[in-house]
């Protein structure tokens, strides 16, 4: 029997199960203030069955802040709403700490008119805004600010504090060499290094001495002249022996513009718990204190193997917990095959974060209006016969959600296999996670009472399509190829998993990508052809390469190809002609020719397959709606959303107005 759901003891707290939310950032707040979005958010997640549960950073000065959807805690203003929070948390059965911090050089004042503080003058990234380096009043400020932001934590009735020390955030920056250059009494040796710290801590156990007290960290920095984990047993360990600290969360990386980003929240290129040897070496290190592990945990049976390893005291599941928020319930009720799966592609958590957007999901798209859906769910539309034609995640979704909502539900697929693109690109090894999300929809749609139809193409002339109440269109986009030229093998991406990406290897043979969408499709490509062995050069008419993912998948998806061999030619464009492929340069007059390629890959923009939206008649249209691809190409995320708002309300746009108000 696992160890995972009996209870611990942190800190004088009794915790009922071994697993945890650990902080993330949601972008929910309004103002530097936790809204209801907060509440319901964490509410539900306490509800699902989870123990604890760690709030994201909390900024303890405007410096800090940001922009106004992160959380202040910088005066007293904060406390009623915090409390609402907390309220929420214990109703639903969870303990909850608040996470303190402030996020040092890379909390730009954008949005805030604030500059960027630090310990010296090294930005973040390359191009990013030079910090100021924090003077001793400076110091002595942020320490008084940390002190109140405790109090004021423990006003709004939070069970512990949890000081984020890891991340690269400010008070990493002060225990990094690669961070710290100072030549004062805060700078050098490992203890002036930690002095910042040290004063921080004293401060808080002096404001709040009967809390749960416990820190964050990153046991690895993975950057140049950054802190090691051995260097971080030796901090910890000073720090403890001072404070006699409650629990020690071990994390890693830093917010650096570099690899180590990537690795701070890992997407599916990397392996199931890749960095449990930091918790597990803790643990050994300081085996009386609580030692809390995290990262690309992916479900609570995989995760338990660290608890009854004695590698950890209690699991941190964030990205799962944000799929799904019933994953302890489910576990702890034999259900945990129905467990709705995180598929670590980044693309609607941390992807949205990065573009200042509240955070969703992929393969949950009632993140963040978790109160909406509790309402609509008590509503019971007349029931209607829906036809939906398309089994992608679009289709699927819509389905499932227009037969809980009571529908007659019809589902329709060309092909006969469900999942769309989805199961296309889960055939390359890198993407192969994400075939979690067509796999569980088509298990939901077998089990369910809809009625499903494969391999049965409906056209617009078709006369099955007036005999349902409402048609529900799914049928995705083409992956196309365009005219580039003759001469030369040209082939669309389908065409090219079908082909070169499923079949052996090369010895080098040369291949040309061209991208126009900066997505996943031709970087996935290059990435499985390249490790096949074949010469790749990818060719993109941007300045930049893959616009359309987020930095922190990028940052180890582009060390990867370069390690492949992949070729990157950027702000260019391709030509083929009888023999022979250039690739141009639109920024000067260079150009690269080829007389041994093998084939070029187009991957240029997609087709919306919508013919039978557009030939519906006017005074039928209404009957007719269009979601995902088929609207307009797009990602996984707005088929998920669109399906499951769809399916339910049989009307896309009051869907929406339902879910956004």
């Amino acid at each position: 029997m696992s160890q995972i759901m009996t209870p611990i003891e942190i800190g004088g707290l009794n915790i009922k199960n071994r697993v945890f939310l650990p902080g993330h950032t949601t972008n929910f707040a309004l103002n530097n203030l936790p809204t209801k979005r907060n509440t319901n958010y964490l509410a539900a997640r306490a509800r699902g069955g989870v123990a604890l549960i760690i709030t994201e950073a909390i900024r303890v000065h405007p410096t800090s802040a940001g922009r106004s959807s992160t959380l202040g805690s910088s005066d007293d203003r904060c406390i009623p709403s915090f409390k609402k929070l907390t309220q929420a948390v214990h109703e639903n059965g969870a303990v909850v700490f608040a996470q303190i911090m402030h996020a040092g050089r890379q909390a730009n004042g954008d949005a805030t008119r604030t500059a960027a503080w630090s310990a010296s003058t090294i930005p973040w990234t390359r191009g990013g805004q030079v910090p100021h380096a924090m003077s001793q009043g400076d110091i002595n400020t942020m320490v008084r600010a940390f002190g109140a932001s405790a109090r004021r934590m423990q006003e709004a009735d939070f069970d512990g504090l949890e000081i984020h020390l890891g991340h690269g955030h400010l008070l990493q920056q002060f225990l990094s060499p690669a961070s710290n250059k100072r030549t004062d009494s805060y700078g050098g040796s490992i203890d002036n290094r930690m002095r910042f710290a040290v004063e921080v801590l004293t401060e808080i156990f002096k404001c709040v001495p009967n809390m749960c007290l416990g820190i964050r960290i990153s046991a690895d920095e993975f950057m140049p002249d950054g802190l090691d984990p051995d260097a971080m047993v030796e901090i910890v360990a000073k720090l403890n022996m001072k404070f006699k600290l409650d629990f020690i969360h071990v994390s890693h990386s830093a917010y650096h513009g570099s690899h180590t980003i990537a690795t701070q929240i890992a997407d599916m290129s990397f392996p199931h718990a890749p960095f449990k040897n930091h918790a597990a070496k803790f643990k050994l290190e300081f085996p009386d204190v609580p030692i809390l592990a995290v990262c690309r945990l992916d479900n609570i049976v995989d995760a338990a193997q660290l608890i009854d390893a004695g590698e950890a005291d209690m699991v941190g599941l964030a990205r799962p917990h944000i799929a799904d928020p019933e994953i302890v319930n489910k576990f702890i009720s034999g259900r945990d095959s129905e467990v709705t799966s995180c598929i670590a592609c980044n693309q609607e958590c941390i992807g949205r974060v990065e573009k200042n957007l509240p955070i969703s999901c992929a393969v949950n798209p009632e993140v963040g209006a978790e109160a909406n859906w509790t309402e609509i769910r008590k509503l019971r539309p007349d029931p209607k016969r829906v036809l939906v034609v398309g089994g992608g995640p679009a289709g699927m979704s819509a389905a499932l959600s227009a037969s809980a909502a009571g529908h007659q539900v019809t589902l329709v697929e060309g092909s006969r296999r469900l999942g769309g693109q989805v199961r296309l690109a889960s055939q390359l090894k890198m993407r192969s996670r994400i075939g979690l999300l067509s796999k569980e929809l088509e298990e939901r749609v077998r089990k369910s009472n809809i009625n499903l139809q494969l391999g049965k193409y409906i056209s617009y002339s078709d006369e099955v399509l007036a005999t349902f109440d409402k048609v529900i269109l799914a049928t995705g986009a083409t992956l196309q190829k365009r005219d580039l030229g003759e001469g030369v093998p040209i082939i669309s991406a389908q065409e090219t998993i079908d082909t070169f990406c499923k079949n052996g290897t090369s010895d080098g043979e040369k291949i040309v990508i061209v991208d126009e969408e900066g997505g996943w499709i031709s970087a996935s490509i290059a990435e499985e052809l390249a490790n096949r062995g074949y010469q790749i050069h990818l060719v993109s008419p941007t300045a930049s390469l893959f616009a359309q993912i987020t930095t922190y998948s990028k940052l180890a998806l582009i060390p990867r190809l370069k390690s492949s061999g992949v070729q990157f030619h950027l702000a260019a464009e391709v030509e083929v002609e009888p023999g022979r492929v250039m690739i141009k340069s639109s920024l000067n007059a260079q150009e690269v020719v080829f007389g041994d390629i093998l084939t070029v890959v187009d991957c240029g923009p997609r087709r919306s397959n919508d013919e039978i939206y557009q030939s519906a008649r006017v005074q039928d249209s209404a009957r007719y709606l269009i979601i995902g691809d088929a609207l307009s190409p797009r990602t996984m995320a707005e088929a998920t959303y669109e399906g499951r708002a769809a399916g339910f309300f049989l009307d896309l746009d009051l869907a929406i107005s339902a879910l956004e108000s």
